[in-house]
C-alpha cells in the first residue's frame, strides 16, 4: 500500500504517538514541523499495512496438522492428585497412531512445553500469565510428536515442567514440587522433570519386584509411569533430571533433532531429545526423532534428511555384536580401542559435593579396566562455559519466552500468547521460580550497562570454547564429567499448588552450580548424555538417590557416546551393581 493511498484514510496514530515513539528511540522531531507531518504520514502508512496482516488468519504448516489417531477425537483428563503420586502428570491422554514401527508397545511422555494437539500447553507456568486467563489448546503436533506417533509409540500424555522450564530443580512448576521416584519430598531435577520421574518410577518398581530394600519412602509404586519421554534442554534440562532420577538423557547435536513445534527458550541453545530406562531405547528414540523437517531453522546443512538418519540401535547392537564374536564384549575389553577424555575442569565446578566428585571420578576410572586407552583432557574455557552461556543468552531469552518471531523465519506456536511481564508475574514468580523475572531483570541490566557489544563479545567466545571442546575431542572419542553436582535435595516448602512460595534466595541458592558442567556443551552444540553410575547420600542423611556421569561427544558423535556407554556398563549398570 502506498503513502499516498493511505493520506486520505481516518489517521488512527496521532501526534501524540509519534512523539512517543521517538522519545522511546531516543530521538525528537520538532512539533508542526514537516517532519512531523511526513513521519506522521509513515506511521500511518504503517499502521494500515499492520491492520491488513492482522486481519489475516493463522496459517498452520499442513506438516504440523495433529496426525489421526485411533478412537478419532483426542481427549486428555488433568489427573487427581491420588492419581498422580509424583505430582509429574500435566496432563494424561490416549495417543495411537499405529500399531507397527520402532516404537510399538512403547509407552511416551511429552514435556510440557511440546505442543500435543487438542491438549492444553502450561510450559509449568500458571493459565494468569496467558491472554483469557486459560492455559492454550495446542492446534498442531510438534515434529517430535507426529514422529512418535508414526513409529508406533503410545502416547501417554504431558509431563509436568518447570515454570518456563527455566529451573535446575523440580519444585519450580505451578501445579507443585515434581517427585523423585526413588525419594518423596526429594527433587528430580529439571526443567524436563515430569518426564524423569515417570520414566524412572518403573524403575523404581522393578527394584522392589526383585527383593531390593527402597532407599528411601517414596509414592513411585503407585504410579504406573512411561517407557520413555521427550525432554527438553537449554542448560541441563534433560540431562540433569536424568542424573537425578537414575536414568538416561541425551542432549543431541543441535539441529539433529527438529525443535518445530516446542516452546522456545532460545533458537541458539534449544535442544529436545529422548530420556528413558535403557541405552537400547534411547539409541531407539533417537533414530525415531532424528532428521530434517523443512521448517526448523535450527537445523543446517549439516542436518541429515529423513532418509539419510543413522539407524542408531541397529548401528550400536552390530558393533556390539561384532565384540562378542572376538570375545571382547567382556568386563575386562569391551572399551577396547575406545579412547575416554577425563575433563580435568569437569571436577573443578562450584558446587560439586566431594561424594559425587569421588563417585563419578571412580566410575571415570573403570574404563581403565575394561580395556580403553584414558586420559585426562584439560579445556581451562570450560570453567567460564557457564558465564558465556550466560551472557550469550540472557538477552535474548525474554523475547523468546513470550513466543515472538525472531530474526529467522520460524514456524511460532499457533494460538500461544503469554502475556507481557508484569507486576502480577514478579509477585507469582519471585518465590516460585525466581529464575524468570531474574531473565526479564538480566537482559534490561546487561543492555542499559554494556550495551549489545558484551553480548557479541559472548557469543564470540562461543565459537572459542566449541573449537576448545573440538580439540580435546581429537584426542578421545568422548569426554566425561559429573552431571548433578549433589544429589536431589529435599523440596523447600511452601511451594505446593496455591502454596505461599518460599524465600526467593532460598530457592536459587540450592540451584547454584547445577547446570555448569551441562550448559557449556548447549551452546556449542556437542552431543551429551547422562548415564546413571551410582547412589550418592541425601544431605539429610536419610538415605541414598543417584548419581549421573555425563558423556560428551564429537558433534554429530552420538554413536560414539552411545558406544562408549555401552561398553562402560558391561562392568556393570550404575545404579543395579
Amino acid at each position: 500500500m502506498s503513502i499516498v493511498s493511505i493520506s486520505s484514510g481516518a489517521p488512527t496514530v496521532t501526534s501524540e504517538d509519534l512523539h512517543t515513539l521517538a522519545s522511546k528511540v531516543g530521538f525528537t522531531i520538532e512539533p508542526r514541523s514537516e517532519d512531523e507531518k511526513a513521519f506522521l504520514l509513515f506511521a500511518n502508512s504503517l499502521d494500515a499495512t499492520a491492520k491488513e496482516v492482522e486481519n489475516l488468519p493463522e496459517y498452520v504448516d499442513p506438516r504440523l496438522l495433529p496426525t489421526p489417531v485411533e478412537g478419532g477425537d483426542r481427549k486428555y483428563i488433568r489427573p487427581a492428585p491420588k492419581d498422580n503420586p509424583l505430582n509429574a502428570w500435566s496432563h494424561k491422554s490416549e495417543l495411537k497412531a499405529s500399531s507397527s514401527g520402532k516404537l510399538s508397545g512403547k509407552t511416551v511422555a511429552f514435556k510440557d512445553n511440546i505442543s500435543v494437539g487438542s491438549l492444553p500447553l502450561t510450559i509449568g507456568t500458571s493459565p494468569t500469565f496467558f491472554i483469557d486467563d486459560k492455559y492454550p489448546i495446542s492446534t498442531i503436533d510438534a515434529s517430535v510428536v507426529s514422529r512418535v506417533l508414526a513409529a508406533g509409540g503410545h502416547g501417554k500424555g504431558t509431563a509436568v515442567c518447570e515454570n518456563f522450564s527455566v529451573f535446575a530443580l523440580s519444585y519450580s512448576a505451578h501445579t507443585g514440587p515434581v517427585h523423585n521416584a526413588w525419594g518423596k519430598g526429594y527433587a528430580t531435577g529439571g526443567s524436563s522433570s515430569g518426564c524423569a520421574a515417570l520414566i524412572s518410577a518403573k524403575d523404581v518398581k522393578v527394584w522392589k519386584e526383585m527383593g531390593r530394600e527402597l532407599p528411601l519412602p517414596t509414592d513411585a509404586l503407585d504410579e504406573e509411569g512411561v517407557d520413555m519421554g521427550i525432554g527438553g534442554d537449554q542448560g541441563g534440562s534433560i540431562r540433569l533430571p536424568a542424573a537425578y532420577s537414575g536414568i538416561y538423557g541425551l542432549k543431541p547435536t543441535h539441529g539433529l533433532i527438529p525443535y518445530t513445534g516446542i516452546a522456545n527458550l532460545l533458537p541458539s541453545i534449544d535442544h529436545t531429545g529422548p530420556m528413558a530406562r535403557s541405552l537400547e531405547d534411547i539409541a531407539t528414540l533417537l533414530t525415531v526423532l532424528a532428521g530434517y523437517d523443512g521448517i526448523d531453522p535450527r537445523q543446517t546443512p549439516e542436518t541429515p534428511l529423513r532418509s539419510n538418519v543413522l539407524d542408531y540401535s541397529a548401528l550400536l547392537a552390530s558393533w556390539i555384536d561384532s565384540r562378542r564374536k572376538v570375545d571382547e564384549w567382556t568386563p575386562s575389553s569391551s572399551a577396547k580401542g575406545l579412547r575416554i577424555g577425563i575433563l580435568k575442569e569437569g571436577w573443578q565446578v562450584p558446587g560439586l559435593d566431594s561424594e559425587v566428585s569421588s563417585l563419578v571420578r571412580n566410575a571415570a576410572d573403570r574404563f581403565r579396566s575394561l580395556g580403553a586407552e584414558v586420559h585426562e583432557v584439560s579445556v581451562p574455557l570450560h570453567l567460564q562455559g557457564a558465564a558465556i552461556w550466560s551472557i550469550a543468552c540472557r538477552p535474548g531469552m525474554p523475547a523468546t519466552q513470550q513466543n515472538r518471531a525472531g530474526d529467522m523465519l520460524s514456524h511460532t506456536l499457533p494460538g500461544f500468547e503469554p502475556r507481557g511481564p508484569d507486576q502480577h508475574l514478579f509477585d507469582t514468580l519471585a518465590h516460585r521460580n525466581p529464575a524468570v523475572p531474574n531473565i526479564l531483570l538480566n537482559a534490561v541490566h546487561l543492555e542499559t550497562k554494556y550495551g549489545p557489544g558484551l553480548t557479541r563479545r559472548a557469543q564470540m567466545q562461543v565459537y572459542a570454547l566449541r573449537a576448545a571442546y573440538d580439540e580435546a575431542l581429537e584426542k578421545c572419542d568422548v569426554m566425561l564429567t559429573p552431571v548433578n553436582p549433589t544429589v536431589g535435595m529435599p523440596h523447600p516448602k511452601g511451594l505446593e499448588e496455591g502454596g505461599k512460595g518460599a524465600p526467593a534466595l532460598e530457592l536459587v541458592q540450592n540451584a547454584v552450580g547445577s547446570t555448569c558442567n551441562t550448559c557449556p556443551f548447549n551452546v556449542t552444540g556437542h552431543p551429551a548424555m547422562s548415564v546413571p553410575v551410582g547412589w550418592g547420600r541425601t544431605r539429610d542423611g536419610k538415605g541414598k538417590l543417584p548419581v549421573g556421569m555425563q558423556f560428551v561427544g564429537k558433534r554429530w558423535g552420538e554413536l560414539d557416546v552411545l558406544k562408549a556407554a555401552s561398553a562402560w556398563e558391561v562392568g556393570g549398570r550404575g545404579l543395579w551393581d
